[in-house]
């Protein structure tokens, strides 16, 4: 039986890795966490995934890009940017950073319930 997609995240590399039963799929550049807001470590799930959240999280037209897929950790999330030059690098408050091309790919092939596991 399949084991279906999970996703990966390397902190010191800023990388997203999808998996699906267990084989890399794609691996896209991502923005993570700053010094002083650093993203969490530690194993979670997609709880929720929201197109053009900006009018749904209350933020300006374009701050968290086309597409927020929340995590089980609270104000957690992978989400798109209105800023492709901090992909890369070590900008956000903690969540997750793509290009928006990427995390709509990603949020078509993965469900609510995801694995995400990220560590440094």
């Amino acid at each position: 039986m399949p084991v279906g997609y999970s996703i990966r995240i390397d902190l010191s590399d800023r990388k997203l890795t999808l998996y699906r039963d267990n084989r890399i799929v794609r691996v896209y550049p991502v923005g993570v966490g700053k010094l002083a807001t650093q993203t969490p470590h530690g194993d979670f799930k997609i709880m929720n995934k929201v197109p053009y959240p900006n009018s749904y999280r209350g933020g300006p037209l374009t701050v968290y890009g086309t597409f927020w897929m929340g995590l089980n950790k609270l104000g957690y999330g992978i989400h798109g940017t209105n800023n492709p030059a901090s992909i890369g690098k070590y900008v956000s408050k903690g969540c997750i950073r793509m290009y928006n091309r990427d995390v709509e790919e990603l949020a078509r092939m993965v469900r609510i319930g995801t694995p995400v596991k990220i560590r440094a």
